[in-house]
């Protein structure tokens, strides 16, 4: 069967890269493959993961390039080299052009902590977003995966998942929850939404 090449983003951990990893062992990551993992910092364990399971890696950094144009287009060369057809942010902190997207209609996602469209945008990733759902006093947070566009958080929502905020919750207490009963089942559903979508309509997807 066909599948899907997919390229995972990572700046970290890689907590969501191994969720994805081990849906594609059992097979619920049917249609995709996981044949490169790209990362912005040298040190990520995301890497470690990634070479543990024999995954292809490449680090490619913004300040060691100058610009986010060097950037970008680093990156598209290496995704054109290894015949990537989709991209997933697992914790990716880079933003990235309109121009880059532009070229991946419907073709890259990303997982997000919150239930956009609250606690989401410019300077809502990580922890943050979990300090800001306390702060506000929300009963109900969660996770969403989405596609990107130009905006960040502000592409169509693929799939989301709600979470209860506990009395007594921290915003490390709140990640981990986030990630255990929203993230890392939503984002591998989500994949492999998309990378069936892909297989059955080939080039066609995300243009039409």
């Amino acid at each position: 069967m066909k599948k899907t090449k997919i390229a995972v983003f990572v700046s970290g951990g890689g907590t969501n890269l191994q969720a994805l990893i081990d849906s594609e062992k059992i097979g619920a990551l049917a249609h995709g493959e996981i044949v490169l993992v790209v990362s912005d910092k040298a040190d990520a364990y995301a890497l470690t993961r990634a070479k543990d399971n024999g995954i292809k890696t490449a680090v490619v950094v913004k300040k060691e390039l100058g610009s986010q144009q060097a950037f970008e287009e680093r990156l598209q060369r290496i995704l054109e080299e290894n015949g990537i057809e989709m991209i997933v942010l697992a914790g990716f902190m880079c933003i990235l052009s309109a121009d880059f997207t532009s070229k991946w209609p419907k073709r890259i996602i990303n997982i997000h902590p919150s239930l956009i469209p609250s606690f989401c945008g410019k300077g809502c990733y990580g922890l943050h977003v979990h300090e800001k759902a306390l702060a506000y006093g929300v009963k109900v947070t969660g996770a969403t995966v989405h596609f990107v566009n130009e905006i960040p958080d502000g592409g169509e929502i693929i799939f989301q998942k709600p979470v209860a905020v506990l009395d007594g919750d921290t915003p490390e207490v709140l990640q981990k929850r986030v990630m255990e009963e929203a993230e890392w089942i939503i984002l591998p559903k989500a994949c492999e939404k998309v990378a069936s979508e892909i297989v059955e309509k080939g080039d066609n997807y995300g243009r039409l």
